[in-house]
């Protein structure tokens, strides 16, 4: 059916193999090759986590071809290949959506920190990407997840599970959640910095792992970021915090002994410097100060939801043992813990290496 699906979109010439392709979790990936060798990646889009297909990918053609209008070197952002009728999407007889990109050719991705370096030319990348888009009328982005970096909102989906309880779970997380409520407080302030004007409003990806970044295979050097369905309006500080929760750590996100468990300030500052490089003219003191709560944030705001999912059964996150969940939570904490003793800390490299960025 894929090569079927493949065969509505204007390709350079008819595919002669359609396979599956990546490891991603969300949509159905293929690698369609054609008969003059060109290739490109077909996707199945998943409509029960984006049920507005049209508002996801009004956001991507809008930011791609953005991306794309000053650039000649077209590895450095995604392409979307139009259908015959001209759309970038495909609807099937059965109402499953499809879309086609160009391959990235000569490009690989990590899927973990291999070296501190990678880290930091990930950080280059992200920070690229909001350089880029800086121009960007991010107010007219669909809000493809609504509140998803609210922290509001979480936390009343915390206090939702918590009064539920449906597995009888809250005695077994008593200290994660005495955790949780003392940082209820003030966990709103990024989103209230964006209702109020005082932090502007910028495109954000939301889920800027080191493996959404592609790189040169040859250079290690990054080309472009992937995986767009997130892209919606946000605050800066939601994609440099949810960078530094994924990288900025000494162990895994499900590591269970928690002696293993730090947050890197050098990391931190490896990933500040390569952003704040990238992007920092675009900013000013403030956003930049906005960063260090960014970190802390995304770290509790993921913690508070791997608790909630916990406490309601495991209804979200896929889990390998019943504690997993559970698990995630423990690390996430640990780290805004080490990250509330050392913001001061976070603030001063920030704003260091700022200062040198504007320089």
């Amino acid at each position: 059916m894929s090569m079927e699906i493949a065969r509505k979109f204007k390709l350079s010439a008819e595919p002669v193999s359609c396979e599956r392709y990546g490891n991603g979790h969300i949509n159905d990936t293929y690698l369609v090759c054609c008969a003059d060798a060109h290739r490109y990646i077909l996707q199945r889009m998943n409509r029960t986590a984006f049920p507005n297909i049209e508002g996801l990918m009004g956001n991507i053609q809008s930011v791609t071809e953005y991306l794309a209008k000053d650039d000649p070197d077209g590895r450095h952002t995604l392409h979307l290949v139009h259908t015959l009728d001209d759309r970038v999407w495909y609807t099937d007889e059965s109402g499953e959506a499809w879309r086609i990109y160009e391959f990235v050719e000569r490009s690989v991705c990590f899927e973990r920190i291999e070296d501190p370096k990678d880290f930091y030319q990930s950080a280059i990348a992200f920070g690229g990407f909001q350089r880029q888009l800086s121009g960007f009328p991010a107010h007219t982005l669909y809000e493809v997840i609504p509140g998803f970096h609210d922290t509001i909102i979480r936390y009343a989906q915390l206090r939702h599970a918590y009064l539920t309880d449906p597995l009888k779970r809250a005695e077994s997380a008593a200290r994660e959640l005495e955790l949780a409520w003392a940082r209820e407080n003030g966990a709103g302030v990024l989103v209230e910095g964006l209702r109020s004007g005082a932090l502007p409003t910028r495109v954000t990806h939301n889920d800027t792992k080191l493996n959404n970044v592609l790189f040169d295979e040859a250079m290690r050097q990054p080309l472009c970021i992937i995986d767009l369905d997130t892209v919606m309006p946000g605050a800066i500080a939601f994609d440099f915090g949810d960078s530094i929760r994924f990288g900025a750590t000494t162990a895994a996100e499900d590591e269970p002994d928690l002696d293993k468990v730090h947050f890197s300030i050098d990391l931190f500052r490896a990933y500040a410097r390569g952003f704040l490089k990238a992007c920092g003219k675009a900013m000013d003191e403030r956003e930049v100060r906005s960063l260090a709560d960014g970190a802390r944030l995304m770290t509790l705001e993921c913690g508070i939801r791997f608790l909630a999912d916990y406490l309601l059964g495991d209804v979200y996150f896929h889990i390998a043992y019943p504690e997993h969940n559970l698990i995630r939570c423990r690390t996430q904490l640990k780290l805004v813990v080490e990250m509330e003793a050392q913001k001061q800390q976070m603030i001063d490299i920030l704003l260091q290496e700022w200062k040198v960025a504007i320089n």
